[in-house]
């Protein structure tokens, strides 16, 4: 029996809080997006359209990567700190040509948004959540490529974070290749009314749904850090590991000082670090000990239902001078993976 989501109905019940509704087999699921191909919902996703002749230097500014030099049909994955360095959120942005699309989680949009609407003062800049407009479908996976053809969706080569606008069944969408941080990963854009049909094709082709829960394991069997979850407002950018955020090139922005006197002294205190457990998973807050001493805390664990037996594992930081020594969390060793 094929399972078919409605994903319009999905997103008005407030239980998801923009997130992929979990389908009920969430071991099943975890395994086609590491091993199959699994789909997921990112319609909940807030998006924000950026126009005005002064958007990318303006935007360039604001964030920590760099989009003033980003062609047309290019994204980057970015920070947006405060003054002090600290992280306040992270987003994509996308140039589309006529407008740069700010993509991030639904909970962030309030904040993201109060902080691009201060700094727009004299420039030639005008926001638009355009997050109605816009459904999505990820796909992920090693087989997700051959679904996708599967399904009468043309892959185009393209590299990552980059995009292209195709036709499918007489209906506009856009693909895009997602992060190098997860291979074989695509998301699929268009309109709502056409998101049911799109999605109901990639089941029959031999997609797997999977739900908000499965995703949460496979982030962190990848050791990706999750804004809110992870990175925290009063972390730096060069803690959390993710190099794929920074552009030391790229000029001035809000907080660059503080990055750049980072990178100048060469190291951060403490680490993103991705640990397996031997023993009861540790929980949101643990503590790390080494020699007696705190030297870190956990941010994320789970039990991963990987294909040779479940394996404990956890994410959070740790000081740099502490990853050599025998680490513990309550009565669990740690290892770093």
């Amino acid at each position: 029996m094929i399972e078919v989501l409605d994903v319009k109905t999905a997103l008005q019940d407030g239980s998801t809080q923009g997130q992929s509704p979990d389908f009920g087999d969430v071991r099943a699921e975890f395994r086609a997006l590491l091993s199959s191909c699994g789909i997921y919902d990112l319609s909940g996703r807030a998006r924000i359209a950026l126009t005005g002749g002064d958007r990318s230097r303006w935007l360039n500014g604001m964030i920590s990567n760099n989009v003033r030099d980003l062609a047309p049909g290019q994204g980057v994955y970015s920070f947006l700190l405060n003054a002090q360095g600290r992280i306040q959120g992270d987003l994509h942005a996308f140039n589309r040509g006529e407008s740069l699309l700010v993509d991030t989680e639904r909970g962030q949009r309030d904040k993201i948004w109060e902080l691009f609407d201060h700094y727009i003062i004299a420039d030639d800049v005008e926001m638009t959540d355009v997050s109605d407009t816009i459904a999505a479908i990820g796909v992920t996976g090693p087989e997700s490529r051959s679904v996708l053809e599967r399904a009468g969706i043309s892959v185009p080569e393209l590299a990552y974070m980059q995009f292209a606008e195709l036709q499918w069944q007489n209906i506009a969408i856009t693909i895009l290749r997602a992060g190098e941080e997860i291979k074989e990963s695509w998301q699929i854009w268009v309109a709502p009314e056409h998101v049911n049909t799109l999605w109901d094709s990639l089941v029959k082709a031999g997609a797997k749904p999977t739900g908000s829960s499965a995703l949460n394991l496979f982030r962190i069997s990848r050791g990706l850090p999750q804004f809110g979850q992870d990175i925290r407002d009063r972390d730096l950018p060069q803690e959390t590991g993710q190099a794929r955020a920074l552009n030391f090139s790229k000029g001035c922005y809000l907080g660059q000082e503080i990055v750049e006197r980072i990178r100048s002294r060469g190291a951060v205190h403490r680490q993103f670090t991705a640990f397996t457990v031997e023993g009861p998973l540790p929980e949101l807050g643990d503590k790390i000990q080494a020699d007696g001493k705190e030297v870190g805390e956990i941010t994320s664990s789970a039990i991963l239902p990987l294909p040779g037996g479940d394996r404990a594992a956890a994410l959070g930081y740790l000081r740099r001078e502490a990853t050599d020594k025998e680490l513990t969390t309550g009565s669990s060793r740690l290892n770093i993976s």
